[in-house]
């Protein structure tokens, strides 16, 4: 994972593609392109097979040209970033704000794709994405643009979700001081939570909710699993930077993993006590209860007005539940 930053200032999170799904676009492109002068010479000589050869290669150099810039410039400018290779591989070519490629970019890329893969068969390209942290060929370093991938994979998407206990105790939590650094270590510890054993999930677990919660205040209530901790900081973060997006563009904030329209207001809260883009107060955070069910359950409220809410019980650090 990678992130960029918009033009409104909001962090959002992409996925950087990686080097053998580019190459296998590439590949396809190619394909594609070769395919088209094979048949464009054969039609060529059919036509010109009595002329004058001079013009005969004065159309054949317009028309590598045309196939070779034209064709990627052509289809990532009309598809928003995406060739038939890339379209094939879920990939899509972005400015580094996130926004959509433009032509002037897609014209760039095209000029160094034909001297990085047709004129050195690819070698600048290889070393230029061996070294860019994000994978970056000349092409995309000239026009200031990123691949990315729009197919993540599943498991990740599955486990960053709001666990339903500790959404409470989530809208409370300071997260300004929170480093990428440590931010991106978590998120990469859930993506690999599935392929992990029981005793070193736990063990990379403890040791990097501890290093989260040692820049995230309040504490956790006791006997969180660090996964389900990690799960609830990066589930609040991502939302509260999908609720800055959303005021800025005049949506209505969106709920914990579901980004996308207006919503109107649910649940027990009556409209009047609802403040801000963060949830309403809860009741006070109780130890976690695993089964998926929420370990609180919510007021009734009467038609008098609601008393104010009681601040959650701060729980020491450090006081992960052990794997079952």
């Amino acid at each position: 994972m990678s992130e960029v930053v918009t033009g409104d200032a909001v962090v959002v999170e992409v996925r950087v593609a990686q080097m053998p799904s580019r190459a296998l676009a590439l590949i396809i492109d190619m394909a594609v392109q070769m395919t088209v002068l094979i048949a464009s010479y054969v039609v060529l000589e059919a036509f010109f097979l009595v002329t004058d050869m001079a013009l005969f290669a004065a159309v054949s150099i317009v028309l590598v040209v045309l196939v070779i810039v034209g064709y990627p410039v052509i289809f990532e400018t009309l598809s928003r970033g995406r060739s038939l290779g890339k379209l094939a591989l879920g990939l899509r070519v972005v400015s580094d704000d996130g926004s959509p490629e433009r032509f002037r970019q897609a014209l760039f890329r095209g000029l160094a794709g034909l001297v990085e893969f047709w004129m050195f068969s690819g070698a600048p390209a290889l070393i230029s994405s061996l070294i860019s942290q994000r994978g970056k060929r000349l092409g995309d370093i000239f026009a200031g643009t990123i691949v990315i991938s729009e197919r993540g994979p599943r498991s990740a998407g599955h486990l960053i979700v709001m666990p339903p206990q500790l959404a409470a105790w989530a809208a409370t939590l300071e997260l300004s001081q929170l480093p990428e650094e440590v931010a991106m270590a978590a998120r990469q510890y859930l993506s690999r939570w599935h392929d992990l054993s029981p005793q070193i999930q736990h063990e990379m677990g403890t040791r990097i909710a501890a290093q989260v919660a040692a820049f995230v205040s309040p504490a956790a209530p006791s006997g969180v699993p660090p996964h389900a901790y990690l799960s609830a900081v990066l589930a609040e973060r991502r939302r509260r930077d999908q609720v800055r997006l959303a005021q800025r563009n005049g949506m209505a904030p969106p709920a914990y993993g579901r980004p996308g329209p207006p919503r109107q207001q649910q649940g027990p809260y009556p409209p009047a006590q609802q403040q801000g883009p963060y949830p309403p107060p809860m009741p006070p955070a109780q130890p976690y209860q695993p089964g998926g069910q929420p370990s609180y359950q919510p007021p009734s409220y009467q038609p008098q007005a609601p008393s104010a809410p009681e601040s959650p019980p701060q729980a020491t650090p450090g006081g992960f539940a052990p794997p079952q």
